[in-house]
């Protein structure tokens, strides 16, 4: 079943782009990464899941209702978790969750006080005596203390020191493990590739490409380094053929083909070395970014 449809979603803000056609599916369990780099449209697209704000155009549905008619009944469903978080500064960090645990129909006290455990989270200090990191805590805290069936999260993990992002990545592999599915958005790379089982690429607010992370890796893009002496690089100007380096006796390359075809160009030369790799989900990414 997908929790989330989006179909030809587009908004603009005046004359300037936030996202265009953009169409999305994902299904219930996953853990499903969107990534792209800042102003790509990561975060235009979650406030239209949540109806933050309203499209232009197109339409999306969260647990097969529309997003805009059913907004508030969906979203009780949701945890959000957005890039900037922004309080009350007079506030207790006590006082807001319990607050923030009144709008949902069971007890979330017993939760709160876990997830605030786990964090490193001091429940009794005011909003305005948190740093920023701390001030994210409170938000993962807030996003995750009523085990809804779906998260939105929006770059969560900036501001977290490396020990509290993994105690947040073991968090959402819990509720995923729970059932709950999981749209994480994200600009780093190692973040997605290793938290997520499939992953859209946005780019200047359109969807470049979808695919599961493993044949993003394995099955499309070949790394390629050719070492020869006198080697004549216009040899590799073939269809596949992306992102083609000289450096001194040697050609780097990306090659999406038939592997037999691209062999049969490297041994027609002298080569002293020959290199082919996997790519890394970031050299994937910025591919499609030349």
């Amino acid at each position: 079943m997908s929790v989330i449809e989006i179909n030809n979603l587009t908004k603009y803000y005046g004359k300037a782009r936030g996202i265009i056609d953009v169409d999305l599916k994902v299904e219930e369990g996953e853990i499903f990464g969107f990534i792209g780099p800042n102003g790509a449209g990561k975060s235009t697209t979650i406030r239209l899941l949540l109806s933050l704000i309203y499209p232009s155009g197109g339409s999306a549905k969260i647990f097969g209702k529309d997003v805009i008619e059913q907004g508030s009944e969906i979203r009780r469903n949701i945890g959000y978790l957005p890039g900037e978080v922004f309080y009350y500064d007079k506030m207790k960090v006590i006082d807001l969750l319990k607050y923030s645990a009144s709008f949902y129909k069971k007890d979330c006290m017993d939760r709160m006080h876990e997830l605030a455990e786990i964090m490193e989270l001091d429940l009794k200090k005011r909003i305005d005596d948190l740093s920023y990191g701390n001030k994210k805590k409170v938000g993962i805290v807030q996003g995750l203390l009523h085990q809804p069936d779906l998260y939105l999260l929006d770059e969560p993990t900036s501001g977290l020191d490396p020990l509290m992002q993994q105690k947040f990545f073991n968090l959402i592999r819990e509720e995923n493990a729970r059932g709950a599915t999981i749209f994480f958005s994200s600009h780093i790379l190692a973040e997605v590739q290793k938290m997520c089982s499939r992953v859209a690429i946005i780019r200047e607010g359109e969807i470049v490409k979808t695919e599961d992370i493993q044949t993003l890796q394995d099955d499309n893009y070949k790394k390629i380094r050719v070492k020869a002496k006198d080697l004549d690089e216009k040899r590799f100007n073939l269809d596949g053929v992306t992102n083609l380096v000289r450096e001194n006796n040697s050609v780097n390359f990306f090659y999406n083909g038939d592997i037999n075809a691209i062999m049969k160009v490297i041994s027609a030369n002298a080569i002293s070395d020959l290199t082919i790799e996997e790519p890394t989900l970031e050299e994937i990414f910025m591919h499609y970014y030349v």
